[in-house]
């Protein structure tokens, strides 16, 4: 399982302007906002920003100034795989070792959409029993051992939410490792990718254009 919302899409403006910087063409510019104040990219801007994505990754410095933000709730067995990007990303998360504690375990803290019936029942069973050492560990000093035996015993089901600060270029390298990847949650992430705004000409659709030459 995972969740994506609060997405925000910034500075797509000031990459477009700077796109324009190397030939100073910033006469040419005929993008700007709609009644909805997004800012849409006109003929010749579109035009200039699909032609330097296709131009590689040392020509399409713009993109890189186009910045994501989003809070992703996800399995931590989907945040270790997440993790191994680290070039121009940053997450801020909701914390296991502070809050582990702080209310109760249910069923709906952990992603269990592809357990079997028993898995789905076992499951059940690790969670009250979670339930039931959270219980003694408020209740009966907040001892050690119990805190242990909780962040020890928290399976990689457990969803985890982070406010998460991509760019684009990040995006590129991400949707094209994962895109067919066998964990579900990365299909959901590179369809999340693939609705950004301009993310079929500026992420994706370049690039299969490359592919397909």
């Amino acid at each position: 399982m995972i969740i994506l919302e609060r997405t925000s899409v910034m500075n797509l403006e000031n990459a477009v302007r700077g796109a324009r910087n190397p030939m100073n063409s910033w006469g040419r510019m005929d993008s700007g906002y709609n009644e909805n104040h997004e800012y849409i990219l006109g003929p010749n801007d579109l035009d200039l920003a699909k032609r330097l994505r296709k131009a590689g990754s040392d020509h399409r410095k713009f993109i890189r100034q186009i910045f994501v933000s989003v809070d992703i709730t996800a399995p931590l067995y989907w945040w270790k795989e997440y993790d191994t990007y680290k070039v121009a990303t940053v997450a801020n998360s909701t914390s296991t070792m502070h809050k582990i504690h702080s209310r109760p375990f249910s069923m709906d803290d952990f992603s269990h959409d592809h357990l079997t019936e028993d898995g789905y029942a076992f499951m059940e069973t690790i969670v009250n029993k979670l339930e039931e050492i959270r219980l003694r560990y408020v209740e009966q000093g907040k001892k050690k051992e119990d805190w242990y035996n909780l962040i020890q015993l928290l399976p990689s089901s457990y969803n985890q939410m982070r406010t998460c600060t991509l760019n684009y270029e990040t995006l590129i390298h991400i949707y094209y490792a994962r895109r067919n990847h066998k964990l579900a949650e990365w299909h959901t992430f590179c369809d999340w990718i693939s609705a950004l705004p301009y993310g079929k000409e500026l992420i994706i659709a370049a690039e299969e254009s490359r592919e397909e030459a």
